[in-house]
C-alpha cells in the first residue's frame, strides 16, 4: 500500500522562522511551509554545542549527516561511518537543541540489504537518539524501504541525485541528471520517493533547471545542495558554510565566515601567551 504525501496539521500555519517557539518543528510544519511558499534552511550538526548555536539562530531543521565521516571523524568519504556513530552523534544533537527538527542520516550498509534492515536501524535512531526523522539515499531503489518506515510511523527524508554513499560506483562526485535519460530517471526517483511517503527530498548536485522542474512537480518540499535556487529549501555542511573546511570546497558552497582562521589565530595567541608567561594572569588565578 502506497503512502500519500503528508498534509499540514490544523493550526500549522505558523511560519518556521519566528512563528513556532514553544515546541519542536515537525514534518507537518515542513509540509505547511511548502504550501505557503516559505523557503527554509537546513544545516548539518554533529554535536550538542553547534546544535545549540544553530537552534538559537532559528535554523528549523538540523541534519546529523554521515558527512561527519569527512569533516569530524577523519575518513576519506562517508562509507566507513557506522550506525553506532550515527546514534551517538544524533543523540548529542537532539540534546543540544530544543526547537529544530532533527533528522538522522542512515549510514552506508544500514538499509540497503532489505526494508527489514532499514526498519531495524531507523528504529534505533528514533528510540536511542530521539531524532524526529531519518534520511536515506536512493530513489526508486529505496522506495519500498521508505514506504515500510513511513507505515511504521517513522518520517523519512529522501536523498536523490548525487548520493555520496555511492562514491565508489560513481567514481567520484559528478553532477547528476545531465542528459534526457538521466533527467527522466531523476524525475522518476523523485516521484517514487514522494509516492512512498517521504516528507521531503534532498536534490544534490543536480542542474538548476532540472531541480526547479522537480520542485514544481512535487507536493513535498525539495532541499537543494548544489541544485540551484529553485528548490524549496537549501542545506549546507556547517563546516563548509562557516569556513572551517581546509582546502578546496565544492562550487555550490558559500562560506559565510572564516572560522578556521579565527580559531587558528586564537590558538596561536594562547600558545604565545603561555610561552611568554603572561597567561595565566592575576585575574585568571585563584588565591
Amino acid at each position: 500500500m502506497n503512502a500519500s504525501p503528508l498534509q499540514p496539521a490544523q493550526g500549522s500555519a505558523q511560519t518556521l522562522y519566528g512563528g513556532i517557539t514553544n515546541r519542536r518543528i515537525t514534518v507537518r510544519d515542513i509540509a505547511a511551509a511548502k504550501q505557503r511558499g516559505e523557503r527554509w534552511a537546513m544545516l548539518t550538526a554533529y554535536d550538542a554545542l553547534t546544535a545549540g548555536v544553530f537552534d538559537e539562530a532559528g535554523i528549523p531543521v538540523l541534519l546529523v549527516g554521515d558527512s561527519a565521516g569527512n569533516c569530524h571523524l577523519g575518513y576519506e568519504n562517508t562509507v566507513p561511518v557506522t550506525m553506532d556513530q550515527m546514534v551517538m552523534l544524533s543523540a548529542a544533537v537532539v540534546r543540544g537543541s530544543k526547537r529544530a527538527l532533527v533528522v538522522g542520516d542512515m549510514p552506508f550498509g544500514s538499509y540497503q540489504e532489505s526494508p527489514g534492515q532499514a526498519m531495524h536501524n531507523a528504529a534505533r535512531l528514533m528510540k536511542e537518539a530521539g531524532v524526529g526523522a531519518v534520511k536515506l539515499e536512493g530513489g526508486e531503489r529505496s522506495a519500498r524501504s521508505i514506504e515500510l518506515l513511513v507505515e511504521a510511523g517513522i518520517p523519512v527524508m529522501a536523498h536523490i541525485g548525487l548520493t555520496p554513499q555511492s562514491v565508489h560506483a560513481l567514481g567520484g562526485y559528478p553532477v547528476q541528471g545531465r542528459g534526457d535519460e538521466a533527467a527522466h530517471q531523476l524525475l522518476r526517483d523523485a516521484k517514487a520517493v514522494q509516492q512512498a511517503g517521504a516528507f521531503a527530498v534532498v536534490l544534490e548536485a543536480v542542474p538548476a533547471e532540472l531541480a526547479a522542474q522537480v520542485t514544481e512537480q512535487l507536493a513535498i518540499p525539495t532541499v537543494g545542495i548544489g541544485a540551484g535556487a529553485g528548490t524549496d529549501a537549501q542545506v549546507l555542511v556547517w563546516t563548509d558554510m562557516a569556513g572551517m573546511t581546509a582546502g578546496r570546497v565544492p562550487k555550490f558552497v558559500k562560506q559565510y565566515a572564516n572560522l578556521r582562521s579565527v580559531l587558528g589565530e586564537a590558538a596561536k595567541e594562547f600558545a604565545a601567551e603561555v610561552g611568554a608567561g603572561t597567561f595565566p594572569a592575576a585575574e585568571h588565578t585563584f588565591k
